[in-house]
């Protein structure tokens, strides 16, 4: 071939480039991880390469020093992990492709697609032609015009993609960000007596990192309702609060925001803030939670790895749905719909019916973990290595 890449053979070796956030503490990073780890465990050898900003300059030497580190790899497949959050909406991450050899086939997961424009304030109208030309776009600069293949986790990404640039990505689905590998035996009561509740109190939890997008505060104002039809109502507010979107100066004061607003409705004692807790703790509270609820203010898809988590684990979740609930969520009925966002008495109607309503809990429960049940990270895993396989073969590798 003369590229002085390595022909793929019996172990594909891939580059995974992602943004610098700590898995705790932002989901693309946390699916990496994940991702890389069930690849190796399918014979693929994984090198993560992060595009870090040293303290002494910016994310244009970032993403140089992250290319060379690619070619010194010299992989078979560079496979970038894309979301503007991720980097801090850096534009320079978006250049990657023309930053690597040209024989190096490229894949790029788009985590994050359809609601930002890099610089903001230039209109629709000035992107489309560049896009069309398949020349640049407003949200990923090179990537989704110059990779070799581009992945979605979601129809609806899929669907803007195709019509802003006419490429036609490989849709792979998220799988939940939480196995479930706690015994469900006996958790009910390990969970309730570590929270000092009574045996048969009823445990309501949110799950995910806790951003004022997520909607913990019309469950706060909520509580007061809930509580009078089920007096040992508890809610776990399971997860942490810095995030790659919500710093530790802002976490802070979210914080003590949700915690005054708590004071102030009377619930403190019904609200347990856990903090980031490890997989197995959060796996063993969906284990023990008698219904779930993320009321995000934009609406819940399957692209959420928290929702994806409690209906793996069984647990009948409330949700508020985006501007159109469709696909598996509608059809298959997995969930129960919060009918207006950033509405606390919308929060008390969906959850009235799982209050009184075992066999509800008990049908929600069975079709959530349905949906999910193809949903696992050897699947996953697999259709990235055909993907990958795909790619080598396509520039004769």
């Amino acid at each position: 071939m003369g590229s002085g890449y390595p022909v793929t053979g019996e172990q594909l070796r891939v580059c995974v480039v992602h943004g610098p956030g700590r898995p705790e503490r932002d989901g693309v990073s946390d699916y990496v991880v994940r991702l890389s780890h069930a690849l190796a465990a399918q014979g693929v050898q994984v090198s993560a390469v992060p595009v870090r900003p040293p303290r002494s300059s910016g994310w244009w030497t970032a993403t140089l020093t992250a290319a060379r580190e690619v070619r010194r790899l010299r992989p078979d497949v560079a496979h970038i992990q894309f979301a503007p959050s991720a980097y801090r909406f850096a534009r320079s991450p978006g250049l990657l492709p023309d930053l690597l050899p040209a024989s190096l086939p490229t894949v790029t997961t788009l985590h994050e697609f359809g609601a930002w424009a890099t610089p903001h304030w230039i209109p629709a109208g000035v992107w489309r032609p560049l896009e069309a030309a398949r020349l640049w776009d407003r949200e990923t600069g090179r990537l989704a015009p110059a990779s070799t293949a581009l992945v979605v986790t979601n129809p609806e990404h899929g669907r803007l993609l195709r019509n802003r640039t006419g490429r036609h990505p490989v849709e792979i689905p998220l799988a939940p960000n939480v196995t479930d590998h706690a015994p469900a035996s006996g958790a009910r009561e390990r969970v309730r007596s570590r929270l000092g509740l009574a045996p048969d109190a009823f445990l309501l939890v949110f799950f995910g990192f806790v951003h004022p997008v997520k909607g913990v505060r019309y469950l706060l104002e909520a509580l007061p309702a809930l509580r009078a039809e089920r007096p040992a109502l508890h809610l776990a507010v399971v997860g942490g609060f810095t995030s790659q979107a919500l710093p530790e100066p802002e976490a802070q004061a979210y914080r003590a925001e949700l915690t005054g607003l708590a004071d102030r409705l009377r619930v403190s004692d019904a609200v347990t803030f856990t903090g980031h807790l490890p997989a197995a703790e959060v796996s063993e509270l969906l284990h023990a939670a008698d219904a779930a609820a993320l009321p995000f203010t934009a609406g819940v898809t399957l692209k959420s790895g928290a929702l994806l988590a409690a209906l793996a684990h069984g647990v009948p979740t409330a949700v508020t749905p985006p501007d159109r609930l469709q696909g598996p969520l509608a059809a298959g009925r997995a969930v129960a719909v919060i009918p207006h966002r950033r509405d606390a008495g919308a929060v008390v109607t969906a959850l009235r019916p799982l209050l009184h309503d075992p066999d509800l809990r008990r049908r929600l429960g069975e079709r959530g973990r349905k949906l999910v049940a193809e949903r696992s990270w050897p699947v996953v895993a697999a259709r990235h290595r055909d993907l990958y396989e795909l790619v080598c073969r396509r520039r004769g590798r």
